[in-house]
């Protein structure tokens, strides 16, 4: 046994999670009654990270504005940017897409138990009430823009502070973020869990009767992750963009698959940032920022199920109209974190630019929830590899202007 685990901890984390991915969906095909009780293996490894990412984000957002050294530069407007940018562009190729390959839906009843918001002015009004939210209630219910609030403000109050004090919150970041590679360790079998749950669960037969939207979903989310973003990432570090692009999928974008969480992927993006080389004053605040506006996968969800809503009712699309649906596709992606059931339920809202009546946009909100499964994992894996893609794009950004070189394995 202490030779197996010797072995099994000279492994890389990803093969590791790999092997219990096989595992968990072995388990799933074959004995899918017996070994039912794994199911809590992945409920507790998600509980776990949800947990700790709400007070990791706190006490390192506060700690890295509390430390920060007057005249040290961050990236965060160069950051900002990018996030803004990506969720833009995600929207627009999910349009053309759309066009090129418009799908017609079979609707079904809409989601039970849930409400959409009104207008865009909701959603921003969410948002602004999310900003001045308790802060121990912003913790508690993991708001990631009230606790994000709350830790600059924190921040800066306390950067004139004794020295003593600012140690302290620095010892309490490090004691947290060690909790976080402690529950990091556990992935493999808290994915394990995960996969053999979706697949006893949900099957794949609900989802063949909506291959076609998956395709084009799925097709959506892969040219942003694979075209769209290295073009994004080649004009700023101008070299060649995909071993970064490919860290970012491989070592965030497989976590966040089967977590289905961007903020239970925080750690784990705060992990790789480290692994590359990055500015813990720019990352330990752009990160959780990224789990809250960078959505490129949930602009694709919104342009394409609303699309296929107009397609289906036979609804015409002039050019402009479609382009303000990338620019609302993009506005509501960036709410969908301050909204319960996030991307699918801001679908009415872009419906309704086209007249699509609630009813019916809630019937396509139905649909979203049955290729979820599928959906979700890839949405939340493109937007969660994409938060440190950009983060580390701007560093590298900075590091091509002051003559360093960039060396993507092992950072700087």
């Amino acid at each position: 046994m202490k030779s197996f685990i010797q072995k099994w901890n000279q492994l890389s984390l990803v093969k590791q999670i790999l092997i219990g991915l096989i595992i968990g969906i072995i388990l799933a095909l074959t004995i899918p009654n017996t070994a039912k009780p794994i199911v809590i293996l992945g409920t507790l490894f998600v509980g776990a990270l949800k947990a700790v990412a709400p007070v990791l984000v706190f006490f390192l957002v506060m700690s890295a504005i509390a430390q920060h050294k007057s005249g040290h530069k961050t990236n965060m407007k160069t950051i900002i940017f990018l996030y803004l940018l990506g969720t833009f562009l995600a929207g627009l190729i999910a349009v053309i897409v759309s066009f090129i390959f418009p799908v017609s839906l079979t609707l079904v009843n809409g989601a039970k138990g849930v409400t959409a918001p009104g207008g865009i002015t909701e959603v921003l009004k969410a948002l602004l009430l999310n900003v001045v939210d308790n802060p121990v209630k912003a913790i508690f219910n993991a708001n990631y823009i009230g606790i994000l609030s709350w830790a600059i403000l924190l921040g800066f109050a306390l950067k004139n502070a004794a020295d003593t004090t600012k140690t302290m919150i620095s010892n309490v970041s490090d004691a947290v973020s060690k909790i976080v590679t402690w529950v990091i360790r556990f992935a493999p079998l808290g994915i394990m869990g995960l996969v053999f749950n979706s697949i006893t669960t949900n099957g794949i037969e609900s989802l063949i009767g909506y291959g076609k939207l998956l395709a084009v979903l799925v097709g959506c989310m892969l040219t942003v992750a694979l075209v769209v973003n290295p073009i994004i990432v080649f004009v700023n570090i101008r070299q060649n963009p995909y071993p970064l692009v490919f860290k970012c999928l491989k070592d965030s974008g497989i976590t966040a698959f089967f977590t289905r969480s961007s903020a239970a992927n925080i750690p784990v993006n705060m992990r790789l940032c480290e692994k590359l080389g990055l500015d813990k004053d720019t990352y330990s605040v752009s990160i959780p920022l990224g789990a809250t506006i960078n959505m490129a996968g949930a602009a694709v969800t919104i342009s394409v199920l609303t699309l296929a809503a107009v397609h289906t009712l036979g609804i015409q699309v002039d050019i402009p109209t479609a382009f303000i649906l990338s620019v609302l596709s993009a506005i509501a992606a960036a709410g969908a974190s301050g909204v319960a059931g996030g991307s699918l339920l801001l679908i009415p809202l872009a419906a309704s630019l086209f007249g699509i009546s609630n009813d019916i946009a809630m019937q396509v909100v139905g649909v979203g929830f049955i290729i979820g499964v599928i959906q979700d994992s890839v949405e939340t894996a493109l937007n969660s590899s994409t938060d440190v893609l950009f983060t580390a794009t701007a560093e590298f950004k900075k590091w091509r202007k002051e003559g360093k070189t960039i060396n993507i394995q092992k950072g700087s």
